[in-house]
């Protein structure tokens, strides 16, 4: 079992209905329309809730940021490549994470994919943060909404991904492409790298292009949330540019044709 707190996490768990809960937890000294909202939804979903002292919570959340709820859960299942290889019938945004190590980033990633559409994401097995009630927190839930895989070598899922015609994009500091300039409205997956070391020498190769975030100031790089966020975002927005304006033609063409009026008919007697 596993441990989830703070509101975001919580709710979005019980909504999105993919874990088994054990329990939850509310402080007994807060009250609101917020963790009502939690008990009564528990209460619908036949999932049992105790009041405790706001300490029990911070000791089994091991850290007073449980904003009141805690919730005792089964550990989120993750998906295998193959899943993330099946068609979605539209063009796949993948985000693929090569050892990013901090919790606070992978939720912060986490909640930005979700934001942005991506369809999947790819995590590394080793050297990387696990998903964490910590993550979970950053990223407000979000990791409950998200196809998430776990691959032991990620170039080879990388490699995968290839063959299925989707191309590779690495976001590194030493691209020659500034990320505005790539077309992310096909089959890509985007690659993020580790908190100041980047992306392995490997999955760097195994990029089909290296793209880079300009900047303006002195320091050379964005934390990698932040520049996760940027990239992904900027994807969301070509793709719903291409979106509408796909969904302006169809509408075009089902619009009646202007056609030119009958010529009125002479009279007999005329």
């Amino acid at each position: 079992m596993q441990t989830l707190y703070g509101v975001h996490p919580v709710e979005e768990a019980l909504k999105a209905g993919k874990r088994r809960f054990d329990h939850v937890l509310v402080a007994r000294e807060r009250r609101d329309d917020r963790l009502e909202a939690i008990v009564s939804l528990c209460k619908e979903l036949k999932i049992r809730v105790r009041t405790e002292p706001r300490e029990t919570l911070t000791d089994m959340a091991r850290t007073p940021a449980h904003q009141g709820v805690v919730a005792i859960v089964r550990a989120q299942q993750f998906l295998a490549i193959e899943d993330v290889l099946e068609p979605t019938g539209s063009p796949r945004l993948v985000l693929a994470l090569d050892g990013v190590e901090d919790p606070q980033n992978l939720g912060a990633l986490l909640r930005s994919a979700d934001g942005a559409g991506v369809d999947s994401v790819v995590m590394t097995e080793r050297r990387a943060a696990p998903l964490s009630a910590v993550a979970a927190k950053a990223a407000a839930g979000a990791q409950e909404h998200l196809r998430i895989a776990r691959v032991v070598n990620l170039v080879r899922s990388l490699e995968e991904l290839k063959r299925q015609n989707i191309w590779i994009i690495g976001l590194d500091e030493r691209g020659t492409t500034d990320y505005t300039d790539f077309d992310f409205t096909g089959d890509c997956a985007l690659v993020m790298g580790r908190e100041g070391d980047g992306l392995h020498e490997l999955v760097r190769r195994t990029c089909d292009h290296l793209l880079r975030i300009p900047m303006a100031g002195g320091v050379s790089s964005l934390n990698v949330s932040a520049a996760g966020a940027v990239v992904l975002f900027e994807a969301f927005r070509q793709r719903r540019i291409k979106q509408r304006g796909s969904e302006k033609a169809a509408n075009s063409d089902k619009s009646p044709k202007n056609e030119s009026k009958p010529k009125k008919q002479k009279g007999l007697g005329s």
